[in-house]
């Protein structure tokens, strides 16, 4: 299949200067672009940019973006939707005058591009960097109630491998990491009511920067932003520290997980009630981080209808 990576999320926000004090004034990402009630941010490391935020009444999710390997890959994706006869339309954005978004058939508002205008490369000049060193955009965690299915269809439809997963006493899957760029995951699905986004990473130099990232919170007073970590994952193996900006939507920053590219490379199977599943090491997980998530949008900009779990209750060690 034709994607390649995520490639960036599109946030609605109640108050742009106030999104805009905490993801550049305290994180340090670059602001590329305004128009409108719009800003467009990247990392350090990007050359395009993998953050756009829009004021708007309410607090949501409008795009999940992906980039793909060509055109003809983009068109691809496009004869799938209308093949499916899922809604789906070609629209144009900053820097980007072919963007197809797509709700899938689970309501997860889908956006494909090839084509981007490339900024100037910045990684280098250490000199501009502020805050903790945010380099790139990683990957999308999303809220499923229906977990198996999730996953087989951006296996099978979308062509993503499976790298992890959760998975219960009697063989029920509750989440799954799948990727297209090579490291752990591009998305995960987590069981739970949904569709919702669980949070969006963004990966961070090396674990030093995940510390310098909290004490850049505690320096401005701003720890009661801090939801968990930091810390390790036992899935995935990376370092850790989730955020939650000033809508409520919750950013993970992120680092030193591993290499996926071999095609052959065994799935790692993680028990449900193993507690090193989330927390290899760090402070237990609050229920916040289970439960709260980011509502989303269709493509008319209506809040996207969720529906409750099939699977019901916690892991134990968490209630």
């Amino acid at each position: 299949m034709a994607i390649v990576r995520v490639g960036f999320i599109e946030l609605w926000v109640q108050d742009l200067e106030r999104s805009l004090d905490f993801y550049h004034g305290l994180l340090g990402l670059r602001v590329e672009h305004r128009e409108g009630k719009s800003a467009y941010l990247r990392g350090y490391e990007e050359l395009e940019w993998s953050l756009k935020l829009t004021q708007a009444p309410l607090a949501a999710v409008r795009s999940l973006g992906f980039k793909v390997d060509s055109e003809e890959g983009l068109e691809a994706l496009e004869a799938w939707a209308r093949r499916e006869g899922l809604p789906h339309r070609l629209e144009g954005d900053w820097g980007r005058p072919r963007v197809l978004r797509v709700q899938d058939p689970f309501g997860y508002p889908l956006a494909f591009y090839f084509q981007a205008e490339k900024l100037p490369r910045v990684l280098q000049r250490y000199h501009e960097h502020r805050g903790p060193g945010i380099l790139r955009i990683d990957h999308l965690n999303l809220f499923s109630p229906e977990v198996g299915e999730a996953t087989r269809l951006y296996q099978e439809a979308l062509g993503f491998r499976l790298t992890e997963y959760t998975e219960d006493d009697e063989g029920r899957l509750w989440a799954s990491w799948l990727h297209r760029k090579g490291n752990v995951h591009d998305v995960a699905f987590t069981n739970g009511e949904g569709p919702r986004l669980h949070h969006f990473a963004y990966w961070l130099p090396d674990p030093l920067a995940v510390l310098r990232a909290a004490d850049i919170l505690a320096g401005a007073m701003r720890t009661d932003q801090i939801e968990r970590g930091p810390g390790r994952h036992g899935i995935s193996n990376a370092m850790f520290l989730y955020l939650k900006d000033p809508d409520g939507h919750r950013m993970e920053l992120y680092t030193s997980d591993y290499l996926t590219v071999d095609p052959d490379l065994p799935p790692v199977r993680w028990s449900l009630n193993d507690p090193r599943r989330q927390t290899l090491w760090g402070h237990r997980t609050p229920k916040s981080w289970f439960l709260e998530g980011s509502p989303l949008l269709d493509l008319e900009g209506r809040p996207v209808p969720t529906r409750a779990s099939r699977l019901e209750g916690l892991p134990q060690h968490v209630i």
